[in-house]
């Protein structure tokens, strides 16, 4: 395994981030080669507690010859966020210069062609800098996975319908709860970007059906423990061992996903209809019917009246709630899968 340091130009003079990356060279060309980066939005460490669980892991393969394809590593893959803090709180999302968000606008390349992308003498502004780095060292990857977390939820992956079913074992290796699957443009998100030149390419020399691009959702920003964080890291690996690039008799892999499969088009961004403290009546993984009371707001405390509730608008799965407990008129409180397309259906992206 060899470690090497990129480094991001800030926008001021004397400002620079680094970014450590680490590579493993495979033993065959035949096999598929994968990147994993973590922590795109600099404040969610699940994904990067997930990869550091996997280490070890590919350390001990790699020593025991056993890695077939080409590894790309990428444990916190945004320096410039992770260091964005305002009154003690991480600000992680957004980037403070430009207010876009990490994961959106990255270039959308024609062809998997990385001398398309901008240098680093390109007059342009540090997060530009940083999504097209990221670009730089994942196109060309059979596997790309970007590893997020919600507020509060379950573990689910956004995966392209174009890669649908093809992926299915992904799920089932990864051991994650849900997969929504997302069509048209997401806002030039990573994982659009990253399918993006294959998709300007004939089918069979694109290799769709053996390509995995997907965004994971490691539940909720709170979720860093060691048991989840080993979970997580063995459901990596076995990903990988499943795909070929390590070898391993001894974990068994899985082809079938019986988990929670749903067009982004049926997720109910469940709004509040009112300001206030919240009080929910669900969680992550809960199934409801139609008209259930998901949360209740507390508008004005103490008073007859001043109490709203919020009622499910359809049979579903929660997928996600917010994590804090005041809310705004408007702000969504829940992310709700479905058995229908919500009347107020999404494509491609579900937040800024």
């Amino acid at each position: 395994m060899k470690k090497s340091v990129e480094t991001i130009r800030g926008d001021s003079e004397g400002i620079a981030y680094e970014m450590p990356v680490y590579r493993i060279s495979g033993s065959s060309t035949e096999a598929p080669s994968a990147y994993i980066q973590a922590a795109l939005h600099g404040d969610e460490l699940p994904g990067v507690v997930a990869i550091d669980a996997l280490m070890p892991k590919l350390r001990r393969a790699a020593a025991e010859g056993r890695i077939r394809g080409n590894l790309t590593i990428v444990p916190r893959a945004n320096p410039i966020g992770a260091n964005q803090l305002l009154f003690h709180a991480a600000q992680g999302r957004f980037d403070l210069g430009t207010r876009t968000n990490y994961n959106r606008d990255f270039p959308l390349l024609d062809r998997p062609d990385v001398s398309l992308l901008p240098g680093d003498d390109v007059a342009m502004s540090a997060d530009k800098r940083l999504k097209a780095r990221l670009l730089k060292l994942s196109v060309g990857h059979d596997i790309v996975l970007d590893l997020h977390c919600d507020d509060e939820g379950v573990a689910y992956l956004y995966v392209p319908e174009e890669l649908w079913p093809a992926m299915e074992d992904c799920a089932a290796n990864m051991g994650v709860d849900a997969v929504i699957l997302w069509g048209g443009k997401s806002g030039s998100s990573f994982d659009e970007a990253s399918l993006h030149p294959y998709l300007k390419m004939p089918r069979r020399q694109a290799r769709l059906e053996s390509r995995v691009v997907t965004t994971v959702e490691y539940r909720g920003t709170s979720d860093v423990y060691p048991g989840i964080a080993e979970a997580d890291g063995e459901g990596l690996y076995r990903l990988l061992v499943a795909r070929g690039v390590i070898e391993d008799t001894s974990v068994e892999t899985r082809k079938a996903f019986d988990g929670v499969v749903a067009p982004i088009e049926h997720i109910e961004m469940v709004p509040a209809p009112c300001a206030g403290a919240i009080l929910y009546d669900v969680k992550p993984g809960d199934r409801v019917k139609a008209g259930t009371r998901l949360a209740t707001i507390v508008r004005a405390p103490g008073e007859d009246g001043g109490r709203v509730e919020v009622l499910a608008p359809q049979d579903g799965y929660i997928l996600t709630r917010r994590s804090h407990r005041a809310t705004r008129a408007g702000d969504d409180l829940v992310k709700l899968v479905g058995t229908r397309p919500s009347n107020d259906a999404r494509s491609g992206a579900l937040e800024a």
